[in-house]
């Protein structure tokens, strides 16, 4: 059950627009090239499937389960990712899509693992990034939307693994994190 205190921060129109423009840039910045395209799993599916269809050259999809939040409001510090997932990548371009850029924990392990593989190119793309919260030096090519720092969900942004189907971005009330962290929902 979600609160009646719900605030929408980005509309669907909005982030549909946006992803469009994020696909135009992204198709002319790897015209004539191979991309393989490495997605942080579970919260950037919504994103990864709407960019995707949008963008018309030839590339591959790759996946990668990784968890820093483990169920909190905020990353843990500790990345969680199985490195045997990582595919090939030797010389090839890889763009990496994730939901949202934090901390910068996640993306500064994730890339650093990439590196070791000696792809061609290494670039990614955040639909959310919360600048204000982001480690000096960590940042994304391609972002969708600067955010305050608030907690959020939908368009696969999740809370302990629900809202994540809501089309839009909206702002997880106080009331909803208490209603969701009583015993009962737990």
């Amino acid at each position: 059950m979600i609160g009646q205190n719900e605030k929408i921060l980005i509309s669907q129109d909005a982030i549909q627009e946006r992803v469009c423009k994020l696909a135009a840039q992204i198709t002319k910045d790897y015209s004539g090239k191979e991309l393989t395209i490495l997605a942080l799993m579970k919260g950037s599916v919504i994103f990864l499937a709407d960019l995707l269809r949008l963008i018309p050259i030839p590339l591959r999809l790759e996946v990668l389960p990784v968890s820093s939040y483990h169920g909190g409001l905020e990353t843990s510090g500790i990345v969680s990712f199985a490195e045997h997932f990582l595919p090939d990548i030797f010389n090839h371009h890889v763009l990496l899509v994730d939901d949202i850029l934090d901390s910068g924990t996640t993306l500064k392990a994730i890339t650093a693992c990439i590196l070791e593989k000696k792809p061609a190119s290494l670039r990614s793309c955040v639909l959310l990034h919360k600048k204000v919260k982001t480690q000096p030096g960590i940042q994304a090519e391609y972002v969708g939307f600067e955010i305050p720092d608030a907690f959020v969900v939908g368009y696969g942004l999740d809370y302990q693994e629900y809202y994540r189907n809501f089309p839009e971005i909206r702002v997880l009330s106080a009331e909803t994190i208490a209603l969701r962290a009583s015993p009962q929902h737990q």
